[in-house]
């Protein structure tokens, strides 16, 4: 992940808290203070790169009652854009 990341905060004045969105991936994730959704952030970006956990598989989804090869389009109007 590069030293000079372009993140967007926002924050969210009818419900309180603070939106984080990293520009290149796509990811976001929120909080009470800037601080906690930076760190949110942080911690999501780690995920989606595959710098932290452990990446979801179809059998993953299965065990979770979603089937990997079948996507509502209803359902997929509501996913962040990066997801549809």
């Amino acid at each position: 992940m590069s030293s000079s990341r372009e993140i967007r905060l926002i924050e969210d004045e009818e419900i309180g808290g603070w939106s984080a969105i990293d520009a290149e991936t796509g990811v976001a994730s929120q909080g009470e203070s800037r601080q906690e959704a930076l760190e949110n952030l942080d911690e999501a970006v780690a995920l989606h790169t595959g710098e932290a956990g452990e990446p979801v598989t179809e059998e993953d989804l299965r065990e979770l009652g979603l089937d990997p090869e079948r996507v509502d389009p209803d359902e997929a109007k509501q996913l962040p854009e990066f997801l549809q």
